[in-house]
């Protein structure tokens, strides 16, 4: 544990209340069902009547008291939905699982409709054999399982100049962790032949935008997969359907979707999602270049502002995630109490490289207010920087690679609001 002197700095939009707990264990608490509770002595609705059979949802949905668990965006963010994004509802998840349909979207030209069957993956460039594969082709190479994360290099980007969006799922969401099923991208490098003077790949979507990004070979021979399915089942379209390059620990723009065509060159290309889009702009007006990784984050998503302190005082689970494009996650502390004291959370779940990890952290509320935060630390020795001091680095000009200390004020009603403490 760690402890610091005096409150932390406030700023405009920063928000400390003097109430606040200084630290240690809350009294406990907790509630009895009134004796005569109907919902458990009385014969209920649906025990009285038979349901539906074996056929009748042919593809498994949701139970309908479920329905508000869905991706949302935000409208005024992006002038069309089209070139938008919208967001995984990360309060109502747990686990470290994301379900295919709450994976969160980002789209520069809307969603391509491929048919498979006319699918094709071209690999050209300085190679000694361009090479064109059908999506069967693809499926007849050694298939790996892995499970990563996927953050979009603009999440958290509003926060940047302070506390703006109210909610986890805005704040955060543009992440989310599934299993992958592909391929090596370096088996098929392979089958084409790279020359000696290939130090670099293009990939291309197969989309209305075009997108491409530049890859360097190290990378694209290392881990990058070339992907048809997540979570066991085929790609959703709006995932990149019927493939989808996979780029663990790396930034969500290098992940092309709706892969059509990997170029091999001798230098990165610089195109628009290189230069004017997805670089980090200093305060001096210069941008930094390739800032490629992901470092390490976390969020409490419980409780948080979409998803209030609802039972009143007593005993209390705070979770939350955490994840890092350099390796694992193993270890995350909390403070109640805007950094004033830190304790080290509960991990639970599986520890694998490059995706989410699982955090808890019980205890009993006694009503007063609290000022919630989660700091992780990663496998290579990185702790989660607050915002401050990213800003001293970067400024505040930067849309991109937010990774600072978010903060979430809880008042005496268990209401949740979006504050900066740094």
């Amino acid at each position: 544990m760690t402890e610091s002197n005096g409150p932390p700095p406030t700023t405009r939009r920063r928000f400390l209340t003097a109430s606040l707990l200084a630290g240690g264990a809350m009294a406990a608490g907790g509630r009895a069902q009134a004796a005569g509770d109907p919902a458990i002595l009385e014969v209920q609705p649906w025990a009285q009547v038979l349901g539906e059979g074996v056929d009748a949802r042919p593809y498994g949905t949701p139970s309908q008291f479920e329905s508000h668990v869905v991706r949302r965006n935000v409208p005024w963010l992006t002038a069309d939905p089209i070139s938008s994004v919208n967001f995984t509802p990360l309060h109502e998840l747990d686990g470290i699982i994301t379900p295919n349909g709450l994976c969160f979207e980002r789209h520069h030209a809307g969603i391509a409709e491929v048919e498979p069957a006319q699918y094709r993956l071209m690999i050209n460039g300085l190679v000694e054999k361009p090479i064109v594969f059908t999506l069967e082709d693809l499926k007849r190479f050694p298939r790996e399982n892995h499970i990563y994360f996927l953050e979009c290099a603009a999440n958290s980007g509003m926060e940047w100049r302070g506390a703006q969006l109210n909610g986890c799922q805005f704040t955060h969401g543009m992440v989310h962790n599934v299993m992958y099923t592909g391929v090596r991208l370096r088996h098929l490098l392979e089958r084409a032949g790279v020359r000696t003077n290939g130090k670099w790949v293009l990939a291309e979507g197969a989309d209305a935008s075009a997108m491409t990004r530049s890859i360097p070979m190290e990378k694209a021979l290392d881990d990058c997969l070339v992907a048809f399915k997540m979570n066991g089942e085929a790609l959703r379209p709006e995932q990149g359907y019927p493939v989808r390059l996979v780029v663990p620990g790396w930034e969500g723009n290098m992940w092309v979707k709706w892969l059509r065509r990997i170029e091999v060159g001798d230098e990165p290309w610089h195109h628009r999602e290189e230069t004017s889009k997805y670089t980090d702009l200093l305060a001096d007006g210069r941008a930094r270049r390739f800032t490629w990784v992901m470092d390490a984050k976390s969020v409490i998503t419980n409780p948080s502002p979409q998803a209030p302190i609802t039972h009143g005082r007593g005993h209390t689970v705070i979770t939350g995630l955490a994840w890092s494009g350099r390796g694992t996650i193993p270890r995350v502390d909390v403070t109640l109490d805007g950094g004033k004291n830190w304790r080290q959370a509960r991990m639970d779940g599986p520890s694998l490289p490059m995706s989410l990890h699982r955090f808890y952290f019980e205890f009993d509320w006694d009503g007063r207010p609290l000022l919630l935060q989660s700091r992780a630390h990663d496998s290579t020795g990185y702790v989660q920087p607050t915002k401050d001091e990213l800003r001293q680095v970067r400024g505040e000009n930067s849309i991109y690679h937010n990774n600072g200390i978010q903060t979430w004020y809880v008042n005496e009603k268990g209401a949740a609001e979006n504050v900066e403490v740094s």
